[in-house]
């Protein structure tokens, strides 16, 4: 079967198509013949080297698919079963592969592959932050940067439904649409707005609780400048760069605050902690009120036009790439 490899770290084009023999499925372990596979932002921090990996590898840690066959040990799921992941191992970008069986979860019928590929990783980031890193109640105020992209259009849902009022950051007229019609109710363009000062016009000069920043260095300042006396900021990712350099004092002339550099990895650690999270996942996409918008879809021979077009953030939404 066919699957990306990468040999060394560096920009898209490390990623080779190649053809490689899968073997039987270990004890523990179930085939899963691939229908859709999630694109992430981690994966491109996966191949730069920036989260080091051991070389050779395969790449991508989400993917949606049909049970082949199961190895020995293997309960409660069968050869016909639709599951999908979101927590690797790293490997996703194939035709089929091994996963163990503990960290799959079966879908039902009202989820399709394409949708389950999409919402797996992202979907559980969103869950983590909203209920776990800071658990948002009804009235918060939240802030949320990058709102049109995979994570923000998902947690944007989410927060509305937990009754948040939800401020997100976007670049551009059409990702400010994308964010209103997905649960954000104030809009700051980054690009031309001071967003700090917007939040504070936004909340009578009060601040946020929590803001989310999957963006790193380049929004690390307005980010901590958005916050209420005592709030935190939950730094998930590295868009921009990773944050260098901090000066812990600037939390206490800020008001106290808090920082967390979580990780879904983390939050999921342990099979109970990965099925509370995909069961809250799966029942709130399951009953619409959290959809995942799919907006782009990318052969596997294109994942290297994929990758350019996401950190060039030519997307929106979720990317599936289609074996």
């Amino acid at each position: 079967m066919r699957a990306i490899q990468m040999q060394q770290p560096g920009g898209p084009e490390v990623m080779e198509l190649v053809e490689i023999d899968l073997a039987a499925p270990g004890d523990g372990e179930i085939r899963v013949r691939h229908t859709a596979v999630g694109l992430n932002y981690i994966d491109t921090y996966h191949r730069s080297g920036l989260y080091p990996l051991p070389l050779p590898s395969g790449i991508g840690l989400e993917a949606a698919g049909v049970v082949e066959d199961c190895g020995a040990g293997v309960q409660g799921i069968s050869a016909g079963d639709r599951v999908a992941y979101g927590t690797g191992p790293i490997g996703a970008y194939a035709e089929a592969r091994n996963v163990p069986a503990n960290r799959v979860v079966r879908l039902p019928d009202a989820i399709s592959d394409e949708t389950a590929a999409a919402m797996m990783l992202k979907g559980m980031t969103a869950r983590y932050l909203l209920r776990e890193t800071y658990e948002v109640q009804a009235g918060d105020t939240i802030l949320w940067h990058a709102a049109a992209g995979g994570v923000g259009l998902i947690a944007c849902q989410w927060a509305k439904a937990l009754g948040a009022t939800v401020i997100g950051t976007v670049s551009s007229d059409e990702k400010a649409a994308l964010a209103k019609a997905n649960g954000c109710d104030h809009i700051i363009m980054y690009t031309h707005e001071d967003v700090a000062e917007r939040v504070k016009e936004i909340t009578g000069g009060a601040g946020v609780p929590v803001v989310y920043d999957g963006v790193g260095a380049a929004t690390m300042e307005a980010s901590l400048n958005s916050l209420r006396p005592r709030g935190l900021l939950a730094s998930f990712g590295n868009a921009s760069g990773p944050v260098k350099d901090f000066d812990l004092g600037a939390l206490s002339a800020k008001g106290s605050l808090y920082v967390t550099r979580p990780t879904l990895m983390t939050y999921t650690a342990s099979d109970e902690d990965l099925a509370a999270n995909t069961a809250d996942l799966v029942d709130m996409v399951g009953s619409g009120k959290v959809k995942i918008p799919v907006n782009q879809q990318y052969a596997l021979a294109d994942v290297q036009q994929a990758h350019h077009d996401l950190e060039s953030r030519r997307t929106t939404g979720s990317t599936v790439i289609v074996p």
